[in-house]
């Protein structure tokens, strides 16, 4: 099965990201961020390095781009990685706000997030039931 992949010209592992090589690219990581790049070099840990980065954040039915030039991904958090199709970036059903905008809209949907987890956590109490921790509780 691994000789048929080599003669159709995939390769195992990182070094089927040489197809990919200066073509614009959305990197989603472990964090949530989603990166949009021009990919520029790759090496055998699939570390990654995107030119003319911007950073897209979505909220709700907008989103906004933060410019971040040369970034430099390191692989293990790297959870998706595909072409982006510039047909339908153009077509998207959203809208585009400033940074500031955006910004302040995920500042505003993440703290709406944390006081629904506080409102979750302190019924499953009531009930007796022990809430689940969040990474940043355990250390």
């Amino acid at each position: 099965m691994e000789d048929d992949n080599m003669i159709r010209g995939k390769f195992p592992g990182a070094s089927s990201l040489l197809d990919e090589m200066d073509k614009k690219l959305l990197c989603i990581l472990r964090d949530g961020r989603k990166l949009i790049g021009y990919l520029r070099t790759i090496d055998q840990f699939a570390n990654l390095v995107l030119q003319d980065t911007i950073e897209r954040i979505y909220v709700g039915k907008t989103y906004g781009d933060i410019e971040r030039g040369i970034y430099i991904v390191r692989g293990e958090n790297v959870v998706l990685l595909g072409e982006v199709d510039p047909s339908r970036e153009e077509n998207m059903q959203l809208t585009r706000v400033s940074v500031d905008e955006i910004l302040l809209a995920q500042q505003m949907e993440q703290q709406q997030r944390e006081q629904q987890l506080k409102h979750r956590n302190k019924l499953l109490l009531e009930r007796g039931y022990q809430p689940e921790a969040r990474g940043e509780e355990l250390f």
